[in-house]
């Protein structure tokens, strides 16, 4: 199924009901819940996906696992999706928060064959297979750690998400403490009982976090430099410590996914 709205399909009798879409560059789709769990996969461009509880930053030819009624929005960079609504009896395994995974080779050409299919497709022949084997290798799919959690206090987590759209190394704890009428001292001390880490350090990783939508359009020396980082070698070091990963890796590969799967 390509370009076909969830709710047209969502009570067809399958486990598995995988749709390709195609979205404009730049695209959110705004805060809405799935009852199906959902396996969105970026073929091209790059997503980033927001819950009450954290940030996902989803790289070219990645996938971010959202589990069934789960509130979330999505900023559609330059994306061509091949998207896995999943009945969740079938997977009683999925993660409870949304997680980023790497897509393997073989899981990219199984979703590009299973987004041909119909949403009635047979059970009993190839496609039955592919839909079956596509929970197998989802399962089995190593996490990626880009993502950023925040906190539950409205006033709290509006300072993060207005960080995340807008990283500012010139933002410090006194400013952002001003900013909720609080003192510094007892602001860092709600940061950290809500996170586990002070607003510094949450600071620094949230900045890393938002590098990855900038990096498929621009230089590393540019990020770095967007970013607050002296040189492109210290925010390559960050990244590559914080991630597991260069940043030279986010850039990835784009286009052959729309031309196939988008039409």
């Amino acid at each position: 199924m390509r370009n076909v709205p969830l709710d047209e399909v969502d009570s067809v009798a399958r486990d598995v009901l995988p749709i390709g879409t195609d979205y404009a560059p730049g695209r959110q789709l705004d805060w809405h819940v799935h009852r199906r769990a959902q396996f969105l996969y970026g073929a091209t461009g790059v997503m980033v996906v927001e819950t009450a509880d954290g940030t996902w930053a989803v790289p070219v030819e990645q996938a971010v696992l959202i589990p069934p009624g789960t509130r979330h929005r999505v900023r559609m960079l330059g994306v061509s999706t091949g998207s896995l609504y999943v009945e969740p009896d079938a997977v009683a395994w999925w993660p409870r928060c949304c997680t980023v995974v790497e897509v393997t080779p073989l899981l990219r050409e199984l979703i590009l064959a299973a987004v041909e299919f119909p949403a009635d497709y047979d059970l009993a022949g190839r496609a039955g297979a592919i839909a079956g084997l596509l929970l197998h290798e989802i399962a089995a799919l190593s996490s990626l750690p880009l993502h950023v959690d925040l906190p539950s206090t409205p006033g709290l987590a509006g300072l993060c998400r207005e960080y995340l759209a807008d990283p500012d190394v010139r933002v410090t704890n006194e400013v952002w403490a001003r900013r909720l009428a609080m003192s510094e001292r007892a602001f860092t001390r709600r940061f950290h009982r809500e996170l586990g880490v002070g607003p510094a350090a949450w600071r620094a990783r949230a900045r890393l976090v938002a590098a990855v939508p900038l990096l498929p359009d621009h230089t590393i020396t540019e990020v770095a430099a967007r970013l607050g980082y002296s040189t492109a070698a210290s925010f390559t070091a960050a990244f590559s410590r914080t991630f597991g990963t260069a940043p030279s890796t986010m850039a990835g590969r784009s286009g052959s996914f729309r031309h196939e799967v988008g039409g």
